[in-house]
């Protein structure tokens, strides 16, 4: 499982790519089509066409890393085919990993409590 540190930004490329793409063609898919800095630190999600694989691009501050994954069984739970990205929070980002049905999951935002401060 990957754990991405609460204030990384992650995000669903929303259109399936060509899973023959390794590290550089997706960082190019992700300035070029996408418009944002693969090497900024971001998660970027991609899909594969029947939706049963996952690639996820991140930049770890050293260099690029890709993450494949495959679902034994069933898809992936995704967004209507459209152009451009889907921000995602931790939680959904988790979800989705573990192939549940993570538009059903909410971050729920809980206050520091006052003597902690």
């Amino acid at each position: 499982m990957i754990i991405p540190s609460q204030g990384l930004r992650i995000v669903l490329a929303v259109r399936p790519v060509d899973f023959r793409c390794g590290h550089d063609a997706l960082a190019a898919l992700v300035q070029n089509k996408l418009g944002l800095d693969p090497h900024s630190g971001l998660i970027v999600v991609f899909r594969s066409k029947r939706m049963d694989r996952l690639k996820i691009l991140l930049w770890d501050g050293t260099g690029l890393v890709l993450i494949y994954k495959r679902l034994g069984e069933g898809g992936f739970s995704w967004p209507q085919v459209s152009d451009g990205v889907l921000q995602l929070s931790r939680v959904q980002f988790e979800a989705l990993f573990d192939g549940l049905h993570w538009k059903r999951i909410g971050e729920r935002i809980v206050a520091t409590p006052t003597a902690a401060n």
